[in-house]
């Protein structure tokens, strides 16, 4: 239930960002008339326009959640503070405190790595799947060698002797390869 909750949340975050991207981008003049009448240059219509509709399907997809979930909040404050930012109109606290809260939902979002059914999700499972692999196949690897070494039988060389290993009790339990000493070597 908490995945479906975390992905409900997630593509209507996503949604919000979406439609007012789509609206800004359709809308390039209007949106240039907002910019211009809080003191930012009008340039900046057809940028914040992309940005919001491609935050917004990284979000929706889970592309690179975290990160799009952290500056779009930052872009949310952002907002209040050139638009939203006459406390004594009611209005304008209300738009403000609903800014307020999408950012903390991206906050959230941000901070909770339950994103399921989205490629960041799907890129965690593949390289946790990944790496139990590669440790299994290390392991299969090392038991082959440690198999073939104990399987090898042990051959004396002019450079070696050949010991038998026993137990406490006096068993033999195999045999080793011993380095011989050097005629200099005490």
């Amino acid at each position: 239930m908490n995945t479906i909750a975390a992905l409900a949340g997630r593509i209507l975050l996503s949604l919000l960002f979406i439609i007012s991207g789509l609206g800004k981008l359709f809308d390039v003049s209007g949106t240039q008339v907002a910019l211009a009448g809080v003191g930012l240059t009008p340039d900046l219509a057809l940028p914040v326009g992309l940005f919001e509709l491609i935050g917004g399907l990284a979000l929706m997809f889970g592309v690179a959640t975290r990160i799009f979930a952290v500056l779009l909040a930052g872009f949310t404050l952002l907002i209040i503070l050139f638009f939203h930012h006459n406390l004594l109109d009611h209005t304008q606290v209300v738009e403000a405190l609903k800014n307020l809260a999408i950012a903390g939902g991206l906050l959230a979002l941000f901070a909770h790595r339950q994103v399921a059914w989205s490629y960041d999700g799907l890129r965690s499972r593949r390289d946790r799947e990944t790496a139990a692999r590669d440790a299994e196949m290390r392991a299969a690897r090392a038991e082959g060698r440690a198999e073939a070494l104990s399987e090898m039988p042990v051959v004396e060389t002019p450079a070696t002797r050949v010991e038998t290993i026993t137990d406490v009790d006096g068993h033999p339990t195999g045999t080793v390869a011993v380095a011989r000493r050097k005629w200099w070597q005490v």
